[in-house]
């Protein structure tokens, strides 16, 4: 489907107009929109008849983890100059095993970096598995290949891996395995470290055109700042700004004189983070802090500690209505994990978590969940997980209130009887 404004929406499973549409798009030809299966009609027809940005040559919808999906308009210089860049860190391009979705800039990267390479990237189709996708991944023909994920994916590789040798074996012939979408906890570095596998911790969004810091260093042209305690980027894969929301662009995406007098164009991310020895460390979101008895808590701080024992790797930390303190940390964990064998107790956790970050940091709440709700690109649903937990609890309440109602009047009938028998 073609637009008045030239773009076109592609749905993501019709690689053979996909794939080329972008390498078209990539060489200054109709801009694309990656549309993925069960996207509202709706959505598309306002982007279709929207005014893009000049130079727009993609557009893609961000995964909305814990909000709104935002529309952000990428150029073909600015997807270019993020793929040369990582051909750049890694020592050349190879062979991409693309076992991310296509309509997310995780997944739409790897085209791109295939379509600047030249190199025909291999497709990893069905729901993730671990012994699969590494039996995909020997049909890649390149002498270099490449291969990116989200920490849940890599966790199961590395559950492989340690149980056998093979597959061991064949996850270190990645040249490298990048790992981004959220930060990657202490203990699954240890474990590829052990194993010798090539693991590239990423730091990017869309507004970047995917990954810009690798490691915690800067790749291509990139720069870092920190500012009130704000992570900020610039550099040529910065995006063109967002699509029918100008307010928003004006927002995010701001101009600053440099020492020379030269305006530099920077992303406000939205992250909290620092710069130790020229390293960027991202401590989480400044958005995801709560206020518990007047203590600041960072629910990503939490989430850091948490991931790093055994049967803990997939917590997530939200904040929940305390009626004493404001607000409390609760903790929502996968039923499966904390069953699992070495499994930490809570005991150590919430041991661990006061130690770390104080009494203010402790849950109130853990909650197991049967199966963690995720977005398309592997990160938890925080919005779905939050309806969840809300329902959940309101069910408790109105539990409690109906026993609470039964005692009154079953105290109140034992009353009566008393009193009529007195009588008697």
């Amino acid at each position: 489907m073609t637009a008045p404004n030239g773009l076109r929406a592609i749905p993501t499973e019709d690689r053979a107009w996909l794939v080329p549409a972008l390498a078209d798009a990539l060489s200054g030809g109709a801009p694309v929109l990656p549309v993925a299966p069960g996207t509202d009609p709706g959505v598309v027809s306002e982007l279709l008849a929207a005014d893009l940005p000049r130079g727009t040559a993609l557009v893609v919808r961000t995964s909305g983890s814990s909000g709104v999906p935002k529309s952000v308009a990428l150029s073909a210089a600015a997807l270019r100059a993020s793929a040369e860049a990582t051909h750049e860190a890694f020592g050349g391009p190879g062979q991409w095993l693309v076992a991310l979705p296509a309509h997310l800039i995780s997944g739409l990267q790897m085209l791109v970096r295939s379509a600047v390479s030249g190199i025909a990237p291999v497709f990893f189709d069905g729901g993730f598995d671990a012994a699969r996708l590494l039996e995909v991944a020997d049909g890649l023909e390149s002498d270099r290949r490449y291969v990116s994920l989200v920490p849940v994916q890599f966790s199961r590789l590395l559950d492989l891996a340690e149980a056998d040798p093979a597959a061991a074996e064949a996850l270190r012939r990645f040249d490298a395995v990048l790992v981004g979408g959220q930060a990657v906890p202490r203990a699954l570095r240890q474990r590829a470290h052990e194993l010798g596998v090539s693991l590239k911790r990423s730091y990017g969004m869309t507004e970047t055109s995917g990954g810009c810091v690798y490691d915690g260093v800067e790749i291509g042209d990139t720069r870092v700042r920190i500012r009130d305690g704000e992570v900020q980027l610039a550099g040529s894969a910065l995006a063109l700004g967002y699509v029918g929301d100008p307010e928003l662009t004006a927002q995010r995406f701001v101009e600053h004189a440099g020492r020379d007098g030269a305006p530099t164009r920077w992303y406000r991310t939205g992250d909290a983070g620092e710069l130790l020895g020229g390293m960027l460390t991202v401590t989480g979101r400044l958005d995801r802090v709560l206020v518990s008895g007047g203590v600041n808590v960072s629910l990503d701080e939490v989430e850091r500690v948490v991931r790093e024992f055994p049967g803990w790797a997939g917590a997530v930390a939200l904040a929940a209505p305390h009626p004493e303190w404001g607000e409390r940390v609760s903790l929502v964990v996968e039923a499966g994990d904390a069953a699992a064998a070495g499994a930490e107790t809570y005991a150590a956790v919430s041991s661990a978590l006061r130690a770390r970050l104080g009494a203010a940091a402790v849950p109130e709440w853990v909650t197991e969940i049967d199966a963690m709700p995720r977005l398309a690109g592997g990160k938890p649903d925080l919005r779905a997980i939050g309806e969840w937990l809300t329902r959940l609890r309101a069910s408790f309440s109105e539990v409690r209130r109906a026993d609470a109602a039964a005692e009154e009047v079953g105290a109140g009938g034992a009353g009566s009887g008393t009193a009529e028998e007195a009588s008697a």
